[in-house]
């Protein structure tokens, strides 16, 4: 015959319950560094997702490929953040994010989300005249995540710029894009990347790193 469980019983396995979950969920709760490190690489991906829809080439400009998506990390205003953006001629191709304040064009791609955002994480006076009612908060990893340092490392092309850029075949390109440094840039083969460029994120504790593979733009956690 079978015998139910008592209530005494049913008491001890909810308390036994209750203990596993003490230790389990505190292992399971979101590490804010790898979530930081989840949103860059998809933002990455979509810069270069851009970059393949919106072919900058124009037979007229000589320095169209100054105007190719990118994303750029920044520490303005104190922050550890990045945009996502494409300088024109209308700005003279200065590497700023830009946008006049009657907003008549924006050099920041907005975010496919939320379209009162744009993809900027940290105002600058250049954008909207250092308005914040259009940054996107979640791209400043300082403050949305405690990520203390952002740094750019490798991909072989000379360069210390903090600017991933993709051309329109999704190749990625390191270097600076402001026309009047870009001498050196006089051929966009020159930027190329040719070896893995490394995105590393660091908090109080613990480091991140994210690869942008030569050739292909591949973007991973590694």
């Amino acid at each position: 015959m079978k015998r139910a469980f008592t209530l005494l019983e049913l008491v001890f396995v909810i308390v036994i319950i209750g203990i596993l979950s003490a230790l389990i969920i505190p292992k399971t709760q979101t590490n804010s560094l790898r979530e930081a490190a989840i949103q860059l690489v998809s933002d990455i991906r979509y810069t270069q997702h851009l970059a393949m829809i919106d072919d900058k080439f124009d037979s007229s400009d000589s320095n169209y490929y100054l105007g190719r998506w990118q994303i750029r990390f920044t520490t303005a205003n104190s922050s550890q953040a990045y945009f996502i953006m494409s300088d024109t001629m209308t700005s003279n191709y200065d590497a700023n994010p830009n946008a006049p304040a009657d907003f008549s064009y924006s050099e920041v791609a907005k975010d496919p989300i939320n379209s009162e955002k744009y993809l900027i994480g940290t105002t600058y006076s250049s954008f909207d005249g250092n308005r914040d009612d259009h940054i996107n908060s979640k791209l400043n990893l300082k403050a949305s995540y405690g990520i203390i340092s952002i740094s750019v490392s490798g991909g072989s092309t000379g360069s210390s710029s903090r600017r991933i850029i993709f051309d329109e075949l999704g190749r990625p390109y390191r270097g600076d894009t402001k026309l009047s440094n870009a001498s050196h840039l006089s051929s966009p083969v020159d930027k190329l990347l040719t070896s893995r460029c490394t995105i590393t994120l660091s908090n109080n504790t613990d480091s991140v790193q994210i690869a942008v593979e030569p050739e292909t733009g591949y973007t991973h956690i590694l």
